[in-house]
């Protein structure tokens, strides 16, 4: 018997090609735009080992865990890393970075991540790549979790090197990820010797092999499922209108930090600023003397649809994150979300609002 996630027909090099093209539409760019087979990881990573070796001096951008994990690589590659790490609660600010320029004018590659969800913050990068354009700086923009939720235009903002997965506000599978990359990260690329090539790593193969070739002869057979994932959520986006997309998520982001803030108990935003918190994910400090994995795993007990998790490593006993991303950027979901946190406060004895959350994040969405 056939079934409709087994039995596919190929993907061809030209219905490849088009989800590449709508992808570009997607972040408005003219760059060649790449989609790779694999985890955003992927193209991360090949993009820094690229793009980075021993004569390059970068700033890295620490504002959560993956930016700790980009200045790993790029260490890796030989690079001289100059880390500008701010805290987690905070975004960075283009005066920050345009003071490390003043300091270390030898920087020549920035690597920034746009939103980090796990920490809850997003970073202003229309400012910061003002800065960046002046100095001459390579970007390198891991825009995995802002896309969908936020604008992320890698051409007005001067970013050479954009990362976009499915995951988050697009609502698709992990699997799946894209780049976009402009003459100059290619250049860049083309002239260092250590950059990958005949590698699952190597941009430059799709480059030589797939782009300067007309798009006509795929490098190795695509993840047919994924692919077509990738194209039903464009699919899906473009239908919704990407403005509404972005404002569905903006007003559950605000939705979730009005409804915590009325409902009490001790709980409160983990960044400080509204300004500077991400629409893709909200995340919340615990009480004091309540553990955040253990107010999580309570309610979750009570609703596993609930969609809420403690925080990574060292934050897992203080943070909470509520993952309103995608199909879960409803008020529907939110309500959801701030009712399961009242009644998991209200097992560790904490005084709660639920009726006043609920009423705070429906006057906050509208």
């Amino acid at each position: 018997m056939t079934h409709p996630f087994l039995d596919l027909a190929p993907l061809s090099a030209a219905h490849f090609a088009s989800v590449e093209d709508r992808v570009g539409r997607l972040l408005s760019t003219a760059q060649d735009v790449v989609i790779t087979q694999g985890e955003a990881l992927l193209p991360l990573e090949g993009a820094i080992r690229g793009a980075a070796g021993p004569g390059t001096t970068a700033l890295n951008v620490i504002t959560g865990p993956y930016g700790q994990t980009f200045g790993n690589w790029l260490r890796d590659c030989g690079a001289t890393v100059i880390d500008l790490a701010v805290p987690f609660h905070t975004a960075v600010t283009a005066e920050q970075i345009r003071e490390a320029f003043a300091e270390h004018p030898a920087i020549d590659f920035v690597s920034l991540v746009h939103a980090e969800a796990a920490t809850g913050n997003t970073n202003p990068v229309a400012e910061i790549g003002e800065v960046v354009r002046a100095h001459g700086a390579l970007f390198h923009l891991d825009a995995v979790a802002s896309v969908g939720a936020e604008p992320v235009l890698p051409d007005a903002w001067g970013v050479d090197l954009c990362v976009i997965g499915a995951q988050k506000a697009l609502g698709g599978p992990a699997g799946v990820s894209a780049i976009s990359v402009s003459e100059r990260a290619w250049a860049r690329m083309a002239a260092n010797p250590r950059a990958p090539r005949r590698s699952y790593l190597s941009l430059l193969d799709w480059k030589e092999r797939w782009i300067d070739g007309g798009r006509r002869a795929l490098l190795h057979a695509p993840a047919q499922l994924e692919m077509l994932a990738l194209e039903a959520c464009v699919e899906r986006v473009e239908a919704e209108g990407l403005a509404a997309v972005m404002s569905r998520h903006a007003s559950a982001a605000a939705a979730t930090r009005a409804g915590t803030l009325a409902l009490g108990g001790g709980l409160e935003p983990y960044v400080h600023e509204a300004a500077d918190a991400a629409p893709v994910a909200t995340t919340l400090r615990a009480p004091a003397g309540v553990d955040a994995s253990e107010l999580v795993a309570k309610a979750l007990a009570a609703d596993p649809a609930l969609p809420l998790a403690a925080g990574g490593g060292a934050l897992a006993s203080e943070m909470i994150r509520v993952n309103h991303y995608g199909p879960d950027a409803t008020p529907g979901v939110v309500h959801a979300a701030l009712a399961g946190l009242g009644a998991a406060l209200a097992e560790f004895g904490a005084p709660v609002d639920p009726a006043g959350a609920r009423r705070a994040a429906t006057a906050a969405w509208a």
